[in-house]
């Protein structure tokens, strides 16, 4: 779908205090400019920005251009990241390639491996392109997606260097990240089943969120060194709480969170050589040196394409199809709101947070770039269930 950025203007004062839509385009190009600005080649700008605009055309917003400024330019302006890192390849057996992205920004580089691993499976029917050297590199699903642009499946998980946020099961000393995982499939007639997700109960972004909003989470998210529930978020980074392991308690399931943190831990930094949690040198930012791996699976080389991607139609029509128990609440499978969502935004707009809208002006301003005007405000369709 192509779309065509207004032109920039000036937005009028004073400024709302209500949710603001931009143009996708128009949203996308600012942040393509400002990575520009930063040393950025243009097609790895572009390529940059469209992996972090990914966060607020699906409603992951906690992964949109709210990192921006917050993660992605102190990175840049740091040296951590550098912008004209050219990636190589230290291994290739054909399915399978180790790559050392030397410090790239990741949402660039995540996406040209998730390309090259596509471009094995072709040949061999599965690729694989492992990472280190890695930065942080957005929403997982965006670069699992990648494949499915080619009626592939495709894997994108990424560990999160050697940062501790969350502990095993019964200690109070945290050793993994949130451990980020992504499978995108093709669904054949209908929307792509993304599964999108972090292996704690939610992103270290969804506190952070919660917490310059003044609002409190809910019960299960975080808990206090003796395991009490703590629903104030800014305890978080006052280290007065860690995040919890999908599954809760040890009796719900914690173990199946924690074990799907460590299966991140060893296919995106122990496979590689990348940073890795548990580990006891801190020379090193904590979030350097994080580890991907981009995987790419063509079902046309084990069976026909048609039968496979008819078979899909049934599958997820099938789900689609099942009686609610709400007549108001479509069944749905994890993508599909996504993808609803995302044309939504596409068509009207993408929506901002009042806070966000005033810190991109200012970022605007500062870096002498054009932000692009306020879309027309139709109300939208229903979002469906929230990200």
């Amino acid at each position: 779908m192509t779309t065509t950025a207004p032109a920039a203007t000036t937005p009028p004062t004073p400024l709302p205090d209500t949710e603001v839509r931009v143009p996708y385009a128009g949203l996308r190009d600012f942040v393509t400019a400002v990575l520009r600005a930063r040393g950025l080649p243009e097609g790895r700008a572009r390529t940059a920005s469209e992996a972090l605009c990914h966060g607020d055309l699906t409603g992951f917003t906690t992964h949109g251009v709210t990192n921006l400024t917050r993660l992605y330019l102190p990175l840049l302006d740091s040296g951590r990241c550098d912008p004209a890192a050219e990636p190589v390849r230290l291994s290739d057996t054909g399915p399978a390639v180790l790559v050392d992205a030397r410090r790239a920004l990741g949402l660039w580089s995540a996406v040209e491996a998730m390309e090259l691993a596509v471009e094995r499976a072709r040949t061999h029917g599965i690729g694989m392109v492992s990472v280190r050297g890695g930065t942080h590199f957005g929403c997982a699903g965006h670069h699992a997606l990648r494949a499915v642009d080619h009626d592939m499946i495709g894997l994108a998980t990424a560990n999160c260097g050697r940062q501790r946020l969350a502990p095993p099961p019964g200690t109070a000393a945290p050793m993994l990240g949130t451990n980020p995982l992504a499978l995108a499939a093709p669904a054949g007639h209908h929307p792509p089943f993304t599964l999108d997700m972090s292996t704690t109960v939610v992103p270290t972004g969804r506190i952070r969120a919660a917490a310059r909003a003044g609002e409190p989470v809910p019960e299960g998210w975080l808990e206090g060194a003796d395991g009490t529930p703590v629903t104030d978020p800014a305890a978080y980074d006052r280290g007065e709480a860690r995040l919890r392991w999908l599954g809760g308690d040890p009796e719900t399931g914690a173990y199946k969170g924690y074990g799907l943190g460590l299966l991140v831990e060893v296919l995106s930094a122990l496979l590689p050589g990348a940073g890795i949690g548990p580990h006891h040198d801190t020379r090193d930012e904590p979030d350097d040196d994080v580890g991907h791996l981009l995987l790419a699976v063509a079902p046309a080389r084990l069976r026909s394409e048609d039968a496979f991607l008819g078979a899909a139609t049934g599958l997820f029509g099938a789900l689609l199809d099942c009686p609610p128990l709400d007549a108001d609440e479509p069944v749905a499978y994890p993508g599909w709101w996504e993808h609803r969502r995302g044309l939504d935004r596409l068509a009207h707009g993408v929506p901002l947070a009042p806070a966000l809208h005033r810190e991109l002006l200012a970022l605007a301003g500062k870096s002498g770039l054009p932000f692009p005007a306020a879309a027309p405000n139709p109300r939208p369709v229903r979002e469906g269930a929230p990200a």
